[in-house]
């Protein structure tokens, strides 16, 4: 018997993560190859054109999945019945703003999309914030989405986690599937850790630690951290714009973890509302290593964390304790 199409929300959706990535949830990269889904659109009125051109673009490509597009620039129609929300759209950050200017303009931008979501959306919506700053954002879309439970409110750091994988498959020449476990903690800004402490790699003699296997420590603890946490800079160096295929990549892959469920032994990173473990303040969205089944995210119990790692994880929840007293600051 064919699925019932699952309503997916894309805000932002005619800039460039929102181009990438609407073709890859209608081709089933986000649910699954045989869940149909109905895609919902939202961008801003002066987008309202160029968002009509990505509709005739995605009805031009006859997915079979997609069962139909709502395109528009108006909130309420745009949540109304949503099962999943992508919510790419926010406002950037421009020459010679302060953090202060952005993030007042986001937290208007999301108290309203919180708001139309928790009058709209269905029952149980998940949601991933993927515009900057994505974990202050989520927190915002929290505070204003009462209804929605807390534990379906997250942001996307699974671009960072992938960022992570692809560097250790690059400097020891292996596939990035045989890579696992490494762990983004904390912000998605320039002090998220990537950790390798936990990771593995496949190898014909089993599964062994990345750490044994690359054999440097120096880099490890240095130039890997620094290259995953400024590759976002460094593709805007080298493209002009900011990163859209891999953005809208790692979204597909956070939603489809958290619905579909981590392989077994496998865990991932997802910014999620914290309860305190690891020592990280309650009451953050901090990204942390989880397992996922059953439509549920669990965070990773256990893990030893050494006193390099100790720093690293303090230092990020610090940002993100600031960032939390300045979007406040916003509503007042």
């Amino acid at each position: 018997m064919a699925k019932e199409p699952v309503r997916v929300l894309v805000t932002g959706a005619a800039g460039q993560i929102g181009y990438a990535l609407v073709p890859m949830i209608a081709r089933g990269v986000m649910l699954g190859h045989d869940q149909p889904v109905i895609l919902h659109m939202l961008d801003i009125p002066p987008a309202a054109e160029a968002l009509n051109g990505v509709k005739m673009e995605l009805v031009d490509a006859a997915f079979p999945l997609l069962k139909g597009v709502v395109a528009t620039t108006d909130v309420v129609e745009a949540c109304t019945g949503v099962n999943v929300a992508v919510m790419v759209g926010g406002f950037p950050r421009k020459e010679g703003m302060e953090r202060k200017d952005v993030m007042s303009k986001n937290v208007s931008i999301y108290k309203s999309q919180a708001s139309a979501l928790e009058k709209h959306a269905a029952a149980n919506c998940k949601v991933v914030v993927v515009a900057n700053p994505a974990n202050t954002n989520a927190l915002i879309l929290k505070e204003f989405a009462p209804s929605i439970p807390e534990k379906n409110i997250t942001c996307l750091t699974r671009l960072d986690h992938n960022r992570a994988l692809g560097q250790i498959s690059e400097r020891l020449n292996v596939q990035v599937s045989d890579v696992k476990n490494v762990i983004i903690w904390g912000n998605h800004s320039s002090t998220q850790y990537p950790d390798v402490n936990h990771a593995t790699i496949k190898t014909p003699a089993g599964e062994k630690p990345a750490r044994e296997l690359v054999a440097d420590d120096a880099w490890f603890n240095g130039e890997f951290i620094t290259t995953v946490q400024q590759r976002g800079a460094a593709i805007i160096k080298a493209r002009k714009l900011s990163s859209a295929l891999s953005a809208a990549s790692s979204a597909c892959d956070h939603i489809r973890d958290w619905v579909l469920g981590t392989p077994e032994g496998t865990w991932v990173s997802m910014g999620v509302y914290s309860d305190g473990s690891y020592n990280v303040p309650a009451g953050l969205i901090y990204s942390f290593p989880v397992t996922c089944q059953n439509g549920e995210w669990k965070i990773v119990q256990g893990l030893s964390i050494d006193e390099f790692s100790r720093k690293k994880l303090d230092a990020t929840a610090e940002e993100l304790s600031e960032e939390k007293a300045l979007a406040y600051s916003c509503l007042s």
